[in-house]
């Protein structure tokens, strides 16, 4: 009996890591992006009719956005204050927990051609003006621009732009690059199908398609969730979801692995430079737990040999 109670257990907890949530499935399908904010509130973009919808997490429709251009949603970490960038309008537009504008910032009238923009606070913007090869620190409140900077480069596939902390990434649909303001590579790593940033404190979160990838500064790049068959995924400080056959999934935190992905190229160690041991360690035990499965059928295996004994 305690063989056949621990396998229930075992069971549970391995069915508990995924969790799919009730949503209606028509909502899901032409997705063409999904966030989601710490109250549990998922946003749906749809690059059809160019249109942003909020729902709670039940699937109730909370507020809807119709663009006439293509928008990239910065993040929604701020539901009271969400940002869009519109490289064909040329703006920027700020909305409130309602999905209300609250804002528009037009860069026609004062800039080149603004390749990316990145709203650092409610104040201040970074634009990456293609046209002047320069980063701009833009304080859009006054009008006036604060700081600007040589930046002479040339990015395929540019898909989203992160300052912080006196350091610049630079995100594409296959690599991920940080620079000094004086216009120095600090790090360099492939990323496959790169969507856009998150940060969490002092970490640089990656999303792509189907992973979420950590930065480990001018280390390493981990994959802490990763699932080949999604559609869509994003996470919230909670949770990690994912889009899957139209349906919607979510993982708990403590459920992901974390895996090393080899930086190219791989920067030079100094003599100060303190050993990756921790985040080795983790590869490591991640590498050593069996699937679910595999302990399952282990344990229904052990049971059988019991029973041939008669207990």
């Amino acid at each position: 009996m305690k063989l056949l109670n621990l396998l229930l257990i075992f069971l549970f907890c391995s069915l508990s890591a995924q969790k799919s949530i009730p949503f209606d499935t028509l909502k899901l399908k032409e997705a063409k992006d999904m966030l989601a904010d710490d109250y549990g509130n998922l946003y749906i973009y749809k690059n059809k009719d160019f249109s942003f919808t909020k729902y709670d997490s039940l699937g109730k429709q909370l507020g809807k956005l119709m663009f006439t251009v293509p928008f990239k949603v910065q993040n929604v970490q701020n539901p009271l204050s969400i940002a869009f960038f519109s490289e064909n309008a040329q703006e920027m537009k700020f909305v409130d927990q309602n999905l209300n504008e609250i804002q528009k910032v037009d860069f026609k009238q004062k800039f080149g051609f603004i390749r990316m923009a990145y709203a650092e606070d409610l104040q201040q913007l970074w634009l990456l003006d293609d046209s002047m090869k320069r980063l701009i620190q833009y304080n859009f409140r006054n009008e006036t621009t604060i700081n600007s900077y040589p930046f002479d480069a040339s990015f395929d596939d540019l898909m989203d732009l992160m300052v912080f902390e006196n350091k610049i990434y630079i995100l594409t649909k296959k690599q991920i690059r940080i620079y000094t303001f004086k216009f120095e590579k600090l790090f360099e790593a492939p990323i496959e199908n790169g969507k856009r940033f998150r940060r969490e404190n002092e970490f640089i979160l990656v999303i792509t398609n189907n992973s979420i990838l950590k930065y480990i500064p001018e280390k390493e790049m981990v994959k802490i969730f990763e699932d080949p068959d999604a559609q869509i995924v994003d996470k919230n400080t909670l949770s990690y979801f994912e889009i899957k056959a139209n349906n919607l999934y979510l993982y708990n935190l403590e459920k992901s692995k974390e895996t090393k992905l080899q930086t190219e190229p791989e920067p030079e160690k100094k003599p100060t430079d303190q050993p990756v041991g921790k985040s080795e360690e983790k590869s490591k035990e991640g590498s050593s737990e069996q699937p679910a499965g595999e302990n399952l059928e282990k344990l229904i295996n052990e049971i059988s040999e019991v029973q041939k004994f008669g207990i």
